[in-house]
This record gives C-alpha cells, sequence and structure tokens, in this order.
C-alpha cells in the first residue's frame, strides 16, 4: 500500500508535465494560427531569376499588380539574377516559410538540377507548388527560301536530309533547345544545335541565311513572319495564342507533340497550406479575368492555372521528360 502511495505523486507530476507541454504548444500554434488567418498583412516578395523587361519578369509584373489588388497587400517583383535563376531559386528555398517570399519559377529551373546535379537545390523537394500560371508558346521559324511551308513537309525534309540543317536556340539545356532535341528524335535526324544568346541574335541570323532554322518566342518569331521576312513554320504547342492563330502546330505533322516552357508560383518547402491555398486561390482569381488574359496575350503568353496538386504533378513529369530526353540525346552543360 505504500508503495502504491509512493507512486501516486510521481504520477501526479507526469501528468502536470504533460499539461504543461501541451498547454506551451498550444500556446506556440495559436500566433501561427492567428499568422494564418490575417495572412497577407504585409507586403509579398515575389522574385524572379532573369533580369527586368525579360519574360518572365514581364509575366511576374502582370501577376504581381493584379494580386496586390485581390490580396489587399503590394507583391512587390524583385529581381535576382545570376547562374540561370539558381541565385533566386536559392534565395526563396532558403527564406521562412510564412507566405512573404515566392519565386516566379519556369521550366528551366527543372532542367538546370538535371544538367548540374551537384547542385544543393531539388525543385522537387525545396519549394512547395503554389500555382501554375502561364505558358510560352515556341516557334521553328525559317528563312523564306526554306524548301517546306507547312509542319508536315517539314518534317518530311527533315527526315529526308537528317545531317543537312542546324538550329538556332538561346542555349544550351533551354526547352527550346530540349524540345527541338524531341523533335530530332521523332524524325530521326541529326540537326546540328548553335546556342545563340536569344531572339534578337536568331532572328536577323535566320532572316539573312547565316542559320537555317531557329526556335523562338512565338511574339518575336511572329512580328518578322507578317513582315514577311521570314516563315513561321509551326508552333510547337498545341495551345492557340491570340496573333498566331495562322501558325500550324507541329503536332499536325508529329501527333502528340507538345512542348512549350512552363511558368509557375512556387513558394519555400514547410509552408502552411492554408497560406498556399490563400495564394493560389489569388492566382486563379487573376488569371480568371479577360482583362488579364489580354495582358497576357500581349506578352506572348497563355494563361495556364495549375492547383498547387497539378503542379506538383506536372513538374514532377515535366522533369522526367527532360532528363529522359538529355539522357537519351547525351546532352551536357556548355562547359561540361
Amino acid at each position: 500500500m505504500k508503495a502504491r502511495q509512493a507512486i501516486r505523486p510521481a504520477r501526479r507530476q507526469a501528468l502536470c508535465a504533460v499539461v504543461a507541454l501541451a498547454g506551451l504548444a498550444g500556446a506556440l500554434a495559436a500566433p501561427m494560427a492567428w499568422a494564418q488567418q490575417k495572412y497577407p498583412d504585409k507586403p509579398i516578395r515575389l522574385v524572379v531569376g532573369y533580369s527586368a523587361g525579360g519574360g518572365v519578369d514581364a509575366v511576374a509584373r502582370l501577376l504581381g499588380v493584379r494580386l496586390s489588388a485581390v490580396l489587399g497587400q503590394q507583391v512587390l517583383v524583385e529581381n535576382r539574377t545570376g547562374a540561370t535563376g539558381l541565385i533566386a531559386a536559392d534565395l526563396v528555398a532558403k527564406a521562412p516559410p510564412d507566405g512573404y517570399t515566392l519565386m516566379m519559377g519556369d521550366s528551366a529551373l527543372l532542367i538546370a538540377k538535371l544538367l548540374q546535379p551537384k547542385i544543393a537545390l531539388d525543385p522537387l523537394t525545396s519549394f512547395k507548388p503554389v500555382a501554375g500560371a502561364f505558358t510560352s508558346p515556341l516557334m521553328i521559324v525559317t528563312g523564306n527560301d526554306f524548301p517546306a511551308k507547312t509542319p508536315a513537309e517539314f518534317v518530311k525534309e527533315l527526315k529526308a536530309h537528317p545531317a543537312r540543317y542546324s538550329f538556332a536556340t538561346s542555349g544550351v539545356g533551354t526547352v527550346q533547345h530540349l524540345g527541338f532535341e524531341m523533335l530530332k528524335q521523332a524524325t530521326g535526324s541529326n540537326v546540328v544545335h548553335v546556342p545563340y544568346r536569344g531572339a534578337a541574335q536568331i532572328v536577323p541570323d535566320v532572316i539573312g541565311g547565316q542559320i537555317p532554322i531557329g526556335v523562338v518566342s512565338a511574339t518575336a518569331g511572329m512580328a518578322q513572319a507578317k513582315a514577311g521576312k521570314l516563315r513561321a513554320q509551326a508552333l510547337m504547342n498545341t495551345a492557340k495564342l491570340e496573333g498566331v492563330e495562322g501558325v500550324p502546330p507541329l503536332a499536325d505533322a508529329l501527333p502528340g507533340f507538345d512542348v512549350a516552357p512552363r511558368i509557375f508560383v512556387l513558394a519555400p518547402a514547410g509552408t502552411p497550406d492554408a497560406i498556399v491555398d490563400r495564394l493560389s486561390s489569388a492566382v486563379k482569381t487573376v488569371l480568371d479575368t479577360p482583362e488579364a488574359g489580354a495582358a497576357a496575350a500581349a506578352q506572348g503568353t497563355l494563361r495556364s492555372y495549375a492547383t498547387p496538386a497539378q503542379l506538383g504533378k506536372d513538374m514532377a513529369d515535366e522533369t522526367a521528360r527532360w532528363k529522359r530526353i538529355i539522357a537519351e540525346q547525351h546532352i551536357v552543360a556548355e562547359g561540361g
């Protein structure tokens, strides 16, 4: 009996300790829950890994100003350039997971990890998907004297002369490059890749005949095609973009072919679901407006909303797709 009585105080102490810990956990959780309910209560940073004025920066600003109105707090675009977006990605991945530091990422982020496996950052685990936002249609352009005028004729020409041509893109490992590598696989051709710095250099060389084939943004190619200075052979994706309705998709000749850079919003891993859902809903609200659609089309992009879950799946599927083409076509990073 005495032994039992001696144990009871110890049990009471243990129970008190458990209650105290529970109370402490509740006290700590309460501010977090309150913060999430009030979110956002201060400005949000939307970090872009490219310089101001570029394609991703332009749509980030398009989205940011409209998100500010929906969320009731400023969404400020911040440019952190360098290493193909990896400097910006590293900053966001290491930021507090509180919803106040986000990244406007794109497909290049997924490819960078595949070509530079030693980097610590992993796009699929270092971030929490928030929302798919845009896609950027790509166009295959040629000089006006190229012996093809339709996707079917273009594919036929590559198959008939598998080693005759070269093609220009804005760099090794870009979606433009890897997308055309998929085309090479599909046609059994050996078109030589010539990396350029961007469409501003590619388009004049296609017009002047220095390079027979270029892969550029739809808007960059269409402006010169409408002027009659080059030929818009095909779009590399199947979605319709205002202003280029007359250009057929490559899928007309290669069923199922669909390649376009994806642009999306990411948060640091560990960001609470409630905050992610709030942000994703706000992105959808913005993208559902006709005004946002017109503004996106003016930038050469298409609205392409995806939920957090769908974006996560899309990122994983796209990564697997690029991983396969990089391995099969033996692509290595420049200088690698």
